[in-house]
């Protein structure tokens, strides 16, 4: 199987690997331990051990759940679930034990492939029929599997009720890998960094199906550290890494720098699953020469659906970029397409795009509108195709009945050079419906004050716009991507 930019990859995940396998070669690095894996292992293992999932019983299209961090245990629980032909099942190990008892519930697995780390939890909150997976000498034909059949099963965080499961098919998958390989000009040549858990589609999508499409590799660690980073960039050789930009600001305001050997590798720095604030991608291009390219990308649509080019001379900073190898529109309540420079709803159409909400049919119903995803993201598309991130639908702040964008606010306080991470979000109010109120989390040697930091607001939005009151945090709380999630805010800081 050869990239093709113009083309979306056809076949499945199985033809792939296969390919990556003849044709030979490193898939993955892991710095922290010092170990590879080369495709043909990671084929031959994925095959054997789908072999013996078949012979177990696991039908096509069966859920196998997968709970493991960043790894190489990890990486082979995912491919052989895949090379199998089964539904991959990757389940968010910082979800909480009910959010985990309920997908695995839910996705109706009856074998799981556990982390050690995860088997007190797997076990105090997982159903009757489902257990760990135990190696056999049993072996088995493998499944005919088609581009249209299931591959991977993804529950979204559930802020507003109950998660839903993600369902792509082999094709959505793939073409997930493939949109990032040709926005961003990937190669055989190219190494990725994996710093974000796989077990989130950024992580799974952008780097590790990108690496896999694209013919090239992949740097994995298993987490993030800010006075790691460049260590491990440099020694995993890598020339291009996705993150998000809670980690571009963590960064920025890092005491490690790059080394000369790293900045001339590395052909660009993707940001992704949340917007970027303009002040702090351009201090990080700054201070360190490397260009950020701002996507946007949803679990819906195998992540990445807006990204900007990779010429930083046809970047717009503060836009999450156009649609590269799948369409987007903005459209109004109605599902009319609005007018350029007009705020609507960010919609999305394409390979990319998810199959189904498992079991919910009223969910996926709900979400498309005709053949259009509708991403629940507020934008406008200039006229040369960029989309400008405005809001989310259920994030906007209705004070008095204007809406007001909470990423408005959180621009104005990442303009304060102590602010490393901010979030504004919709307090109840009895005057107003709702009032505005923000969290900042500081620098360790920031002395800035809540005043000061409202009264940067006022200048910047207005008094009307500005929060009422700015709360100083050691951490805001954030999802396993690293995206602030401003939802739980008011939870957090007015517990009863």
């Amino acid at each position: 199987m050869k990239f093709d930019p113009k083309i979306p990859p056809t076949g499945s995940v199985r033809n792939w690997i296969d390919a990556r396998a003849d044709a030979g070669g490193i898939g993955f690095v892991f710095p922290e331990t010092d170990e590879d894996l080369s495709w043909q292992e990671l084929r031959d293992h994925a095959a054997q051990t789908a072999s013996d999932l078949t012979a177990q019983g696991v039908a096509k299209g069966d859920s196998v759940v997968v709970m493991h961090p960043n790894g190489m245990d990890g990486v082979k629980a995912l491919f052989s679930a895949l090379y199998g032909g089964f539904r991959a099942t990757m389940l968010n190990l910082a979800a909480g034990p009910d959010a985990l008892g309920y997908a695995m519930d839910h996705c109706k697995a009856t074998i799981a492939f556990v982390h050690e780390s995860q088997i007190d939890v797997f076990e105090k909150v997982k159903p009757p029929q489902l257990n760990l997976y135990a190696p056999t000498d049993q072996r088995s034909a493998l499944h005919d599997v088609a581009s249209s059949d299931d591959a991977l099963l993804m529950y979204t965080s559930g802020t507003t009720g109950r998660p839903k499961g993600v369902v792509h098919t082999q094709s959505s998958l793939l073409a997930g890998g493939w949109t990032v390989s040709v926005a961003h000009q990937l190669t055989p040549a190219d190494r990725g960094m994996g710093v974000l858990p796989f077990f989130h589609i950024n992580g799974l999508c952008v780097t590790v199906m990108g690496s896999l499409v694209s013919g090239g590799s992949l740097a994995m660690v298993s987490r993030f550290s800010a006075s790691k980073f460049w260590q491990q960039a440099e020694k995993g050789e890598i020339t291009w890494f996705s993150v998000v930009p809670t980690i571009i600001s963590h960064l920025l305001h890092g005491e490690t720098e790059p080394s000369d050997e790293v900045k001339q590798r590395i052909r660009f720095a993707r940001s992704a699953s949340s917007a970027l604030a303009v002040e702090t991608q351009r201090a990080f291009q700054d201070r360190f020469g490397l260009a950020i390219v701002e996507s946007l990308g949803l679990t819906e649509t195998a992540a990445q659906c807006l990204v900007n080019p990779l010429d930083p001379a046809l970047h717009k900073i503060g836009s999450a970029g156009k649609a590269i190898s799948n369409e987007a529109r903005i459209a109004d309540d109605f599902g009319v397409e609005c007018a350029r420079g007009v705020e609507g709803e960010i919609q999305i159409r394409g390979p990319n795009v998810m199959k189904e909400y498992l079991y919910n049919p009223e969910a996926t119903d709900a979400t498309f509108a005709g053949d259009w995803l509708r991403t629940g993201d507020l934008g406008r598309m200039d006229e040369d195709g960029y989309v400008f991130v405005t809001g989310r639908l259920k994030e906007l702040i209705i004070k008095g009945g204007e809406n007001i964008a909470p990423r408005e606010i959180d621009e104005a306080l990442y303009e304060h050079p102590d602010v490393v991470e901010a979030a504004a979000f919709a307090r109840p109010c009895a005057q107003y419906g709702e009032r505005v109120e923000a969290a900042v989390r500081l620098s360790e040697t920031s002395n800035a004050s809540s005043d000061e930091l409202r009264v940067l607001c006022i200048e910047k939005v207005g008094p009307f716009k500005a929060p009422d009151q700015v709360h100083i945090l050691p951490e805001l709380p954030k999802g396993p991507s690293g995206k602030i999630q401003r939802l739980y805010l008011n939870e957090l800081l007015y517990k009863s």
